[in-house]
């Protein structure tokens, strides 16, 4: 996690469905896992036009570290937004800021940080050039 959290590239909203909460009524902590992976396809979406943008390119991303801090809970039908900022881009690695608020109250925080892997022999390669300028620029704009 960044000390200083960058801009989000993307904030997803959502509401939570009952049958993601737990016999307490809270939301599971797995599914807040669930939720930035969702908002990693709006991240590509975003970004790139698509996530086959990175496939067409023969590579992809998988997570190779998650860090989380969960802050307050989320219950039932509350609405949230899944905010995911760029962090840091590596020559193999990108790291994706996660954050998650219910209006103004901060419910989690943390990151995730990928390995850029080429979809063939799913070993770390670097990324092509327009895939780290698609990055640096939606990282500027996110300022």
């Amino acid at each position: 996690m960044a000390d200083h959290p960058r801009a989000p590239v993307v904030g997803m909203p959502l509401r939570v469905r009952y049958h993601e909460c737990d016999q307490q009524g809270i939301v599971f902590n797995a599914h807040y896992l669930a939720y930035a992976d969702m908002a990693a396809f709006e991240f590509y979406r975003v970004v790139f036009g698509s996530a086959a943008y990175l496939t067409d390119r023969g590579i992809d991303m998988v997570v190779a570290e998650t860090t989380l801090r969960y802050r307050r809970s989320a219950v039932f039908e509350d609405e949230l937004v899944v905010s995911l900022s760029i962090e840091h881009i590596g020559n193999t690695s990108l790291v994706l800021g996660i954050a998650i608020h219910r209006g103004n109250e901060l419910v989690l925080d943390g990151s995730n940080r990928y390995v850029w892997v080429d979809i063939e022999t799913h070993r770390p390669t670097p990324p092509p050039e327009d895939v780290r300028q698609a990055l640096r620029k939606a990282a500027e704009t996110a300022r």
